[in-house]
């Protein structure tokens, strides 16, 4: 078995109180975040990623809905350095009639579905998000549903995964 990493022993041996903390940097659905901070001792990263994707799986609309309201529209400014302003680089630069776009789908998507649209956007640029957002737009309601778990999922791992980087290098009195 290899040994832990030095994110994943400190994350676990936070308190529960800063656990439940820095988890809701990661996502703000609260049964997720006491689900996974109660689960610890984690034996693995993989452990800690599965787990948030079975609560993820198993989160009810509302509990989705909790989750969504932790992150901004696509396109929308973000206070730097947060965590949806990394994700999101990819809009930084997008000319002015793509954020148009953008802000445009971002409407047509919330009067479709009833929430803001949730995609993982690490890595993608701002005609990727587009050409996303227009394929769902044409999603049923149990579709879109599913998707946006699963997005939501993936979302959660990356954050996760940051979060043990950022624990590896900082003490329990600099969690974020």
């Amino acid at each position: 078995m290899a040994p832990m990493s030095p994110g994943l022993t400190a994350f676990n041996d936070l308190s529960e109180a800063v656990a439940i903390s820095a988890l809701g940097t990661c996502c703000t659905a609260g049964r997720w975040i006491i689900e996974l901070a109660r689960a610890r001792p984690y034996d693995g990263r993989n452990a800690l990623l599965d787990t948030s994707d079975r609560v993820v799986a198993g989160l009810t609309p509302s509990e989705v809905d909790e989750a969504l309201a932790g992150h901004p529209r696509i396109g929308d400014r973000t206070a730097a350095g947060s965590r949806s302003a990394t994700e999101q680089s990819g809009m930084a630069t997008a000319e002015a009639e793509l954020q148009r776009l953008i802000a445009e789908g971002n409407r047509t998507y919330e009067s479709t579905f009833g929430h803001v649209y949730l995609v993982c956007a690490t890595g993608k640029t701002a005609q990727e998000l587009l050409d996303i957002l227009t394929v769902r737009l044409a999603n049923d309601p149990a579709t879109e549903h599913a998707v946006t778990k699963a997005e939501l999922a993936k979302i959660n791992r990356i954050r996760l995964s940051q979060l043990l980087d950022e624990l590896a290098t900082t003490g329990e009195d600099d969690v974020p």
